[in-house]
């Protein structure tokens, strides 16, 4: 700990930040946030969708029949998602980030910065991404052998009905790419990329931080039966941003896989929405080519970033 504080000293001088001064741990109070976060997100989406309903209908439903025009009108919910995700985890995590900083600006902190090198670590990033998908699957293949509670298989079935049901409307894909690919990829990867990544780095070191950002962002989705994808996506997405010393690559990253989804949902509905199970194993005669290169890809962008910080 004192080794962490003494780097900060050295890089912004003598001035603490708000956390230090008050005798918190930045992880500690990242983790606070996320769980803060997480539910303030659901509050705001909920009432937004909630209003959304009573304006569209012009009367006041009971929360059983709130519930279940939600359910029929997946558009309202995700304008009622999209607006939760901007003031909780994109602007909520702004002025929290203010508390960690010892000098340096929120944009730094966050890693909102570019150079030079950017436009290429960002075509990494999106060629790294399509590689990787064959993997992905593999994942959630492996994923499937695990035990997962009725509650969470329910609540994940339903939610995949949802999204289902919203891919499949009549709602123009460009819609659909704003609310499912643009807000998440700058908002989630503010929140998970940029300030709970660097949180953890100032107490526990680079690598925890990466590993642990990545499993946070897994579980935020609520999703057991895609932990192992998931986590391994926010693994990239931290290893990505390490080795740019900038978060726009886990961003373009991120909006291209869930454009992706989005695309795949609405022109390849049976095979975007199949289900994965321990029956249905991934070619291998794709799975392996994708983890070779995969590696290989990691491997040159790891070798690129110790050159240019040698």
């Amino acid at each position: 700990m004192a080794d962490n504080n003494s780097k900060q000293s050295s890089l912004y001088g003598n001035y603490q930040s708000w956390v230090q001064r008050n005798g918190f741990a930045d992880w500690a109070l990242a983790l606070i946030w996320i769980v803060v976060a997480f539910g303030l997100f659901q509050l705001v989406g909920g009432i937004v969708g909630g209003l959304l309903v009573i304006s569209e209908y012009g009367a006041t439903p009971n929360p059983a029949e709130m519930q279940a025009l939600l359910g029929q009108h997946p558009d309202l919910l995700i304008i009622g998602n999209s607006i939760g995700q901007v003031l909780v985890m994109g602007l909520g995590t702004w002025f929290i980030t203010k508390l960690h900083t010892s000098g340096e600006t929120q944009l730094s902190f966050l890693r909102f910065n570019a150079d030079k090198n950017t436009p290429k670590n960002i075509g990494l990033a999106v060629i790294l991404i399509f590689v990787i998908q064959p993997t992905i699957m593999f994942l959630a293949w492996i994923n499937s052998f695990l035990p997962v509670p009725e509650f969470f298989t329910q609540m994940q079935n339903t939610q995949m009905k949802m999204i289902e049901s919203l891919l499949t409307s009549d709602l123009t894909i460009w819609v659909m790419l704003f609310h499912v690919a643009v807000v998440p990829a700058i908002c989630e990867e503010l929140l998970y990329r940029g300030y709970v990544m660097r949180s953890f780095q100032k107490n526990w070191g680079i690598l925890a931080a990466i590993i642990v950002s990545g499993l946070l962002f897994g579980m935020y989705h609520v999703q057991l039966s895609n932990l192992l994808p998931l986590a391994t996506l926010g693994i990239v997405f931290a290893f990505l941003t390490w080795t740019s010393k900038s978060v726009y690559p886990a961003i373009v990253a991120h909006f291209v896989n869930n454009a992706g989804s989005v695309v795949m949902g609405k022109y390849y509905p049976e095979s975007a929405f199949a289900k994965i199970a321990p029956e249905t194993l991934p070619p291998i005669f794709v799975v392996i080519p994708s983890l070779l290169f995969s590696g290989f890809i990691v491997y040159f962008i790891y070798k690129k970033y110790t050159i240019n910080t040698a």
